[in-house]
């Protein structure tokens, strides 16, 4: 009883200092704000890409390689005999902004783009229940070379475009949740099995199994799709094994394509009729800037 009124006094006597002590326990009432990490591990999450960007100063290296068929048959050796590569870049200008660049040897697809992370899940004083990536990639497919076609093809009609909002939820840290309204634009088509603008919607996921290892999926419905398209929605399952630097991810998806113009709109197999290809993914990270 002693002690409480020693105290009463003493913040009667002195204002500025119980004031200063008001403040100070109000300070450390309000919540802190806490943003989720490490919602995938990667910058893709099958084939396509997932919310996360590169840490500021940070270059990724990706190595991505699509198999044949699985039903091609032993003389193809279930499709190990074939093979589809995408090397690209890609660098953390800030922890939100990154940009890249890639080659696709299946079409010989060049392509470049950037992604910013504009919202980010947190929870605290305010809360935002999902993370927010916009990307925009722009792509050249630069096959057939003008000199091996009897018509008329110009640069421009090598072109495509792809926007997209990449949404996910990490639900808790096993489970995380993505959802991929696409637009795709290509500047030339055949009008009677495709239009110039395609689009899709993707719903995609990871469930992690241990520290080090997870699975993904993913999965594009396309709208609107011409009659008479012969073409499928593509499809993609993986294992994530992440060791140090590197992310693994091994594959099985009905698509060889690499890029989204490719994977989107182009994907000649049907999944369920044995058409898959198995991969791999490998990205490697340099750190080129301090933090």
């Amino acid at each position: 009883m002693k002690n409480k009124l020693v105290f009463f006094l003493v913040l009667v006597s002195f204002p500025g200092v119980s004031q200063d002590l008001l403040d100070e326990l109000e300070k450390k009432a309000e919540p802190e704000t806490v943003y989720t990490t490490a919602t995938f591990k990667g910058t893709r999450l099958v084939n396509g890409q997932s919310i996360e960007t590169k840490g500021r100063g940070a270059l990724e290296f990706i190595f991505a390689h699509r198999f044949g068929r699985l039903n091609s048959g032993a003389y193809e050796l279930f499709g190990l005999d074939q093979a589809y590569v995408r090397l690209g870049l890609e660098y953390g200008i800030t922890d939100r902004l990154g940009a890249g660049i890639g080659r696709n040897s299946e079409d010989k697809t060049m392509d470049a783009y950037v992604r910013y992370k504009f919202l980010r899940q947190h929870s605290g004083e305010s809360s935002m229940p999902v993370t927010v990536t916009a990307f925009g990639m722009a792509a050249v497919k630069t096959s057939p070379r003008k000199e091996d076609v009897t018509f008329d093809i110009q640069f421009e009609d090598r072109l495509s475009y792809t926007g997209q909002l990449l949404i996910a939820r990490k639900m808790n840290s096993a489970l995380s949740l993505q959802l991929m309204p696409t637009i795709v634009h290509k500047n030339t088509v055949d009008p009677t099995i495709e239009k110039n603008d395609q689009v899709a919607v993707g719903i995609g996921g990871r469930v992690k199994l241990t520290r080090s290892v997870a699975l993904t999926t993913e999965y594009y419905h396309r709208v609107g799709v011409p009659t008479g398209n012969p073409y499928f929605n593509p499809l993609g399952f993986g294992v994530d094994i992440e060791t140090g630097g590197h992310v693994f991810q091994l594959v099985l998806t009905n698509t060889r394509g690499l890029t989204e113009r490719a994977y989107l709109t182009e994907t000649s197999g049907d999944f369920f009729n044995g058409d898959i290809h198995f991969g791999f993914n490998i990205t490697r990270t340099f750190q080129l800037k301090k933090k």
